[in-house]
């Protein structure tokens, strides 16, 4: 009887798998950072696989070794090492130590701090390369105001507690959605979203000292402040609008937007966002020609890549399929 080999992650997205410590040292050189790499008798198994967009880079990393890397600060980046298999044990230029266990623990890499990382012959990682301008940015957008210093985490990452979970849950479905053919790898709006709740995860999973602005209620905002934000919501509808671009329209964190959202109409705004999109798409239905227009055409248009899950959603707004408007 024949057993199937799991795929590593991120398998379509391959950067190196190499027996040479030198070709393993340059892979992860490029991709994340310089470094020094020592492995017991200078032997290894490594697998890179890792790819880049907009907001972060993410990689699958394994050695099949006994390895330690040495890493200078990286000034600009942050990395966030979530261990999948095996353990890590590290330490940084501050004295402080952590240890991870495999989906148990992880460790974020401080973009001040030399950072030495020590790992188990069977340890995975799936680690985030976040780029400081990409997450004090956000940051800001969610706390309402600008972030202009390091963001000093804890060095140890908790992945057992809840938001810990949610972190490692969605880096793992981001991956799987990018190995899958027509995924996220595919839809660079749903792709930017994963990634900008990723991020979010990342802020509320791990400790610093802006954790407490972020644990704060949201704000309370008088339903006036929302019209800007409607009306700059309805006439952009077909652009690529995310919560933080609504956010500064509205001069607000993005959680006071959803509080407010969810106050005022009793949903998010993306979901607002969506019942505009779905009103226009039956707009232009009904006033189109069947035989020279196709409900594909008019859905991508308008926002909607994904065709079944447009059919459903369209369906539980206006009770008929948009093939059945388009023929009214």
């Amino acid at each position: 009887m024949q057993t199937c080999t799991p795929t590593a992650p991120l398998s379509r997205f391959p950067v190196v798998g190499t027996r040479s410590l030198e070709e393993a040292r340059d892979a992860v050189t490029r991709v994340y950072l310089p470094h020094d790499l020592v492995a017991a008798h200078d032997l290894v198994d490594m697998t890179l696989n890792a790819v880049s967009d907009h907001f972060l880079t993410l990689g699958y990393l394994t050695y099949q070794a006994a390895a330690e890397l040495t890493m200078p600060p990286t000034e600009d980046c942050y990395h966030v090492n979530l261990t999948t298999a095996g353990r890590t044990d590290a330490d940084r230029s501050d004295g402080a130590r952590t240890r991870t266990e495999a989906r148990c623990s992880g460790a974020v890499l401080n973009p001040t701090q030399r950072n030495t990382v020590r790992w188990s012959p069977d340890a995975e990682q799936l680690i985030l390369k976040i780029p400081r301008s990409s997450l004090e940015s956000h940051l800001g957008d969610l706390i309402g105001r600008s972030v202009a210093e390091v963001v000093d985490f804890d060095f140890g990452l908790d992945l057992t507690h809840a938001a810990g979970t949610s972190l490692l849950n969605s880096v793992e479905f981001l991956a799987r959605e990018l190995d899958r053919p027509g995924g996220l790898a595919e839809m660079p709006l749903a792709r930017e979203q994963l990634e900008a709740f990723v991020m979010t995860q990342v802020l509320h999973s791990g400790r610093h000292q802006f954790s407490d602005a972020l644990a704060a209620p949201a704000e309370s905002v008088r339903c006036g402040r929302l019209a800007p934000v409607v009306a700059y919501l309805e006439e952009h509808a077909d652009e690529a609008l995310t919560p933080q671009q609504l956010a500064r329209v509205g001069c607000m964190s993005v959680r006071t937007l959803h509080a407010a959202f969810q106050q005022q109409f009793g949903e998010s705004p993306m979901s607002y966002l969506r019942r505009v999109r779905l009103d226009h798409v039956r707009t232009e239905l009904l006033h189109s020609d069947p035989a020279e227009v196709r409900v594909t055409e008019v859905a991508m248009r308008w926002g909607f890549f994904h065709q079944s899950r447009f059919a459903q959603q369209y369906r539980d707004r206006f009770g008929e399929l948009p093939s059945a408007t388009l023929r009214l």
